[in-house]
């Protein structure tokens, strides 16, 4: 909701507490999606000897982004003007910040409900994004090389994202309509998740050939907790519990369901059975790819949305990927978060462009005059515009951070050989899985898992960390499909 913006404190002329509590359970939901639900389904999809460090690496990632948010980050992303895509950092820690009413100076919005819900809805938002990105980084990545990499792309990358889409940064002005994250979030998260695979290398050869979920009744709670936290991660973007936010969450749920359904057909077609790991990619590339428009699109512009996210992230993670080399050799990307958020986020805003209504976008407070389907050609070159933008950023910034961590810092990328060949024991001291110690106090399951493949590399299994698929790989029913989230 836009207007002039009160220069003092929260006062209670402003203040509408419906619309403060509906934020405030949006950002639940939206947390909620991290911290279990991105957790849980990726401890399910990756090898059991990762599950411990997968959702460490998300734990670790939703907590240091708070603390980088509130000192000066959320001032970069939602801050007084300092460039044309960043805001002027600094904290957000005083009482009267907190209790103040809810501002975006270089927007010129404000909202009825105070700075401290604002601050922490946007924090839930930015805190995704990273977890997001380490979906592409699993079963590898050094988990110091992740603990400084975190705050660095926060800083440089999604800020820049937040402030010129949504801060009112030159994107904002132009006009590109983003309504929850399409671009800030799922375009960057899965542009960084392809850049950094590629400077982190890939994963042990025979960890790309067997990558089975260790737990798909795992994966399906997450993936539940995901679909329905979304209510709250697109109702929110409004931020008033008004006509928008209802439209908004039931377009999400009419893509959702419809690219499941389209991506379940595919499988059926393609591979001649039907895949739940195949189903739960369906889930999240609706999600993501009508997240841009969610508020602004028709019922009927949902279902072409989903028609969409449910063919084209298909056919690129199990066609593309599979017979291009820069996939199968030099971009080991997980989970598949380059399909799942940067081939559906990019989508989702290019359709947007094309089916965003008229009277949505009024509904929305916005002055666009829809998309092309009124008559406003202008919005699709807009969106293409802001896209491109976001994809060439994140690649530059990606790259730099993880040459600045690996040359600069001096600090390795890279799991060493015996961490890649354990897995959470050796990183951690924990196992996801185990329901004893024995006499000397270590887990059976481990000792066990370290001496088969210990022994597999002295027979002369294992490839080392040299990347590229096998031609089993290929040959193998869809088990890869376990490319999600």
């Amino acid at each position: 909701m836009s207007g002039p913006y009160p220069p003092g404190p929260w006062s209670p002329e402003n203040s509408n507490t419906g619309d403060n509590a509906w934020q405030l359970t949006a950002a639940s939901l939206v947390a909620l999606q991290s911290v279990p639900g991105l957790c849980v389904m990726y401890a399910g999809l990756v090898k059991h000897k990762w599950a411990v460090n997968s959702m460490f690496m998300c734990f670790y990632a939703f907590a240091a982004v708070l603390i980088c948010w509130v000192i000066w980050a959320f001032k970069v992303a939602f801050g007084q003007y300092m460039l044309p895509f960043a805001g002027r950092p600094g904290p957000v820690l005083t009482m009267d910040y907190e209790l103040r009413q809810s501002q975006l100076p270089s927007a010129g919005a404000s909202q009825n409900f105070p700075l401290a819900t604002m601050v922490y809805f946007q924090y839930v938002f930015a805190a995704i994004t990273l977890v997001l990105v380490a979906g592409g980084y699993l079963g590898r990545m050094s988990f110091r090389a992740w603990a400084i990499f975190v705050p660095l792309w926060l800083t440089f990358s999604y800020c820049i994202g937040a402030y010129s889409i949504w801060g009112g940064g030159f994107l904002y002005n132009l006009g590109v309509i983003d309504f929850c994250g399409g671009y800030v979030i799922h375009l960057s998260s899965g542009t960084a998740a392809f850049t950094g695979a590629y400077w982190i290398g890939p994963r042990l050869q025979r960890d790309r050939e067997d990558f089975k979920p260790n737990n798909i009744i795992a994966v399906m709670i997450g993936t539940g907790i995901l679909w329905i936290g979304w209510n709250g991660f697109n109702g929110g973007g409004p931020y008033s519990a008004g006509a928008d936010a209802s439209a908004a969450i039931l377009n999400t749920n009419i893509t959702t369901a419809t690219s499941l359904l389209v991506w379940t057909m595919m499988d059926v077609i393609f591979y001649k059975k039907p895949s739940i790991v195949g189903a739960t990619n369906g889930v999240i590339t609706g999600l993501v790819a009508v997240t841009p428009g969610a508020g602004v699109i028709t019922g009927w512009g949902a279902i072409i949305f989903g028609l969409f996210s449910g063919t084209v992230p298909w056919l690129t993670m199990n066609i593309v990927a599979k017979r291009t080399k820069l996939f199968k050799v030099y971009v080991d990307d997980t989970l598949g978060i380059t399909h799942t958020h940067m081939v559906s986020g990019a989508l989702g805003g290019f359709l947007t462009g094309l089916f965003a209504d008229a009277e949505g976008c009024e509904a929305f407070g916005i002055t666009n005059h829809g998309g092309a389907k009124d008559g406003n050609g202008r919005q699709v070159w807009v969106q293409i515009v802001s896209a491109l933008f976001i994809i060439a950023w994140n690649v530059v910034w990606t790259s730099l951070i993880m040459l600045f961590i690996k040359y600069v810092c001096r600090v390795p990328l890279r799991m060493t050989e015996e961490e890649l060949l354990v897995g959470d024991d050796a990183i951690h001291g924990e196992v996801a899985y185990s329901t004893s110690l024995d006499v000397m106090g270590q887990h059976p399951n481990t000792m066990m898992l370290q001496g088969r493949e210990l022994n597999e590399l002295e027979r002369g299994h294992d490839s080392g960390s040299s990347g590229g698929v096998s031609p089993e790989v290929k040959k193998s029913p869809p088990q890869q499909e376990t490319k999600l989230e």
